[in-house]
């Protein structure tokens, strides 16, 4: 059954971004992702709805780039504001489990569902950390989003591999040619 939990919708979140600020994207790679986060049925992406979904994906990464929760939580409320309807719960006529709508209807398009759901999600982390939910890699050659939800020290970097390649090069400028 696909995970309807807040740290996975804001994964999924995340995920979208990336493909569809950061590579090149088609409705095949964003079924890919949905795939891989469980999405199940036909998905029936066309081009019109992976320009909506790249349209969110620009305003989400906004959040994520905030520089506060204050920023984070006054774009949310805009994002919200924009896309989202009243919460209802839905078991999609019984094919998953319970969770929380908050887009227009279930069939709502995909730019508002992708938009609704991830704002939602990253609205949801905020109030529970108070904090921004995540971040852009601190990398000056990557800046992909990353998702920050467990406790501990704030991520700066995406990956363990965007770290490691920061500080070779940085100790590297610092030893004689």
């Amino acid at each position: 059954m696909e995970d309807h939990s807040t740290k996975a919708i804001a994964a999924r979140a995340v995920d979208l971004c990336t493909v569809l600020l950061y590579e090149d994207a088609t409705a095949e790679s964003v079924a890919r992702v949905l795939r891989a986060h469980g999405e199940r049925g036909p998905l029936d992406l066309t081009g019109a709805d992976v320009r909506a979904m790249r349209e969110a994906a620009g305003r989400l990464v906004e959040v994520l780039a905030a520089p506060g929760p204050g920023a984070a939580a006054a774009l949310l409320n805009g994002l919200l504001a924009t896309a989202a309807g009243p919460p209802r719960l839905t078991s999609h006529d019984g094919t998953t489990g319970w969770h929380v709508h908050v887009d227009g209807h279930d069939d709502a398009p995909w730019g508002e569902w992708f938009q609704a759901s991830s704002a939602m999600a990253f609205a949801v982390l905020l109030a529970d950390h108070q904090r921004v939910p995540g971040g852009l890699c601190a990398s000056a050659t990557c800046r992909r989003p990353f998702l920050h939800a467990g406790g501990g020290s704030p991520r700066r970097y995406c990956t363990p591999r965007c770290a490691t390649r920061e500080r070779v090069a940085a100790y590297r400028s610092t030893r004689p040619a």
